[in-house]
């Protein structure tokens, strides 16, 4: 049995539950305030990052990337052409490019700020760091977002999917974060329409449901949020 340590609008964290959801796994969801340094979560993972996979009480496995590539060697291996990952070197080595720009360097210069300041502080006692919005932050991280979009946007028009000729980690890491800034209405879908129909061929799979159908408490999502056209 998988138990998955993760944060709702944690955006590598929803891209572990979308690539479970794509292979038909089950999985027990244990949510974290990574904040809040629980001493049973700091056992399993000092850093106090999320996500976190454990299979048959075995040990952590940590990160968004990380537990991508497990679940891709113990599941992904035996799916053939559902496989989120390609038989050929050259387009795995992309779409492991792409999983790192989504995961890492987007959320590094976007998402962590966005969420963090509009969504977790909301949560967070004055003394984990709660408080008003970082009104810099917020600003820096919306400008760096619409050079992001429009990445994504060639990558959108010039490809069948973002890695290449079939769907891959790319796709569900960037769908991902996206779909995270989406709840709380960070994206600008109009600006790029490649990637708005991009985005909507992912947000009609079957493995969005649960996550379109998920609140945050004290926080509606968007309007269009749950909307599969929009």
């Amino acid at each position: 049995m998988l138990k998955l340590h993760h944060h709702p609008m944690s955006a590598a964290s929803r891209f572990i539950r979308l690539v479970l959801g794509e292979y038909g796994e089950r999985c027990e969801l244990v949510e974290e305030r990574p904040w809040q340094r629980r001493a049973e979560f700091l056992a399993l993972n000092p850093a106090a990052t999320l996500p976190v996979l454990i299979e048959d009480n075995g040990p952590a496995i940590i990160g968004g990337i990380v537990i991508g590539e497990y679940l891709d060697e113990t599941r992904g291996a035996f799916q053939r052409d559902k496989r989120l990952m390609s038989e050929k070197p050259i387009e795995r080595a992309e779409a492991r490019r792409l999983t790192e720009w989504f995961l890492h360097k987007l959320d590094s210069e976007v998402t962590r700020y966005l969420i963090r300041e509009r969504v977790f502080k909301l949560d967070m006692k004055p003394d984990e760091g709660g408080g008003p919005p970082d009104a810099s932050a917020i600003r820096a991280a919306r400008a760096n977002l619409k050079h992001h979009l429009r990445y994504l946007g060639w990558l959108a028009e010039s490809r069948d999917w973002l890695a290449g000729p079939r769907l891959s980690y790319a796709d569900i890491s960037a769908a991902a974060a996206l779909s995270a800034l989406d709840y709380i209405g960070e994206v600008a879908w109009d600006a790029e329409p490649a990637v708005k129909d991009w985005y909507m061929r992912l947000k009609s799979r079957p493995s969005f449901r649960p996550l379109l159908g998920e609140r945050v408490r004290g926080l509606p999502p968007s309007s269009q949020y749950a909307e599969l056209d929009f």
